[in-house]
């Protein structure tokens, strides 16, 4: 089964590096333009967290295809960190806390890092659940940073930890799996590096795999095609 995880793309408030979470923001004028200039893979079946940045970046990308809205794939609540950057957070003794503790504590009136990556596996598991009963191969998931952190942590091979696997609005991952990985079973042994039109993201971010090693998965941009 090959899963794209693409972020959704950039809102004002991403703009500003805020902490987006449940804020329901829709894309700026600037996330638009990066979609509408970017080449993305098709997918046989497309699912979304139901918040508008993501339904938007759907929509944009596969216009007139249907998707489904999965819940658990939401962005983590940040409760009062919520639609502050670090800058506003400058001096707040909790925000300190955090930061000290390597982003591990829970945000003060909102979730904790692993209850949010609990969540996510669940809407994760629904997705592969149904990709499985209606025999879907190939699947994109529009979702939200954090929730494709949750996801690569458990399932990427090599492995790496949460913060490893950040990326850019509109960029995202292609994970190959099993049928029984999401259940706990072996990852595949290799993604296929030509077949998905799209390329490598370079830089130091980048943890690109070596198919040498049976990496079951890379980071992805989107180029641009001239549309």
């Amino acid at each position: 089964m090959r899963l794209y995880l693409i972020r959704h793309s950039a809102t004002a408030g991403n703009l500003k590096r805020r902490y987006i979470g449940r804020t329901d923001e829709a894309l700026c004028e600037e996330g638009i333009r990066l979609l509408r200039s970017g080449h993305y893979p098709e997918a046989e079946a497309v699912f979304v967290s139901p918040m508008r940045r993501c339904l938007q970046t759907a929509e944009l990308i596969y216009p007139g295809q249907s998707y489904v809205a999965v819940e658990e794939l939401s962005e983590c609540d940040f409760g009062r960190f919520e639609n502050r950057n670090y800058k506003e957070l400058s001096g707040v003794p909790e925000y300190q806390a955090w930061i000290d503790s390597g982003g591990t504590l829970p945000f003060p009136g909102g979730e904790g890092r692993e209850e949010f990556s609990r969540r996510c596996l669940r809407g994760f598991q629904k997705v592969v659940d149904m990709c499985r009963s209606m025999e879907v191969g190939c699947a994109s998931l529009i979702v939200h940073g954090g929730t494709i952190m949750s996801i690569m942590e458990r399932y990427a091979r090599p492995s790496g930890e949460y913060y490893d696997f950040q990326v850019g609005s509109g960029e995202g991952y292609e994970l190959n799996l099993t049928d029984d990985a999401a259940s706990g079973g072996r990852v595949c042994a290799g993604s296929d590096a030509g077949g998905s039109r799209m390329a490598l993201s370079p830089g130091a971010d980048d943890r690109t795999p070596d198919y040498g090693i049976r990496a079951n998965y890379k980071k992805m941009f989107f180029k641009n095609s001239g549309r």
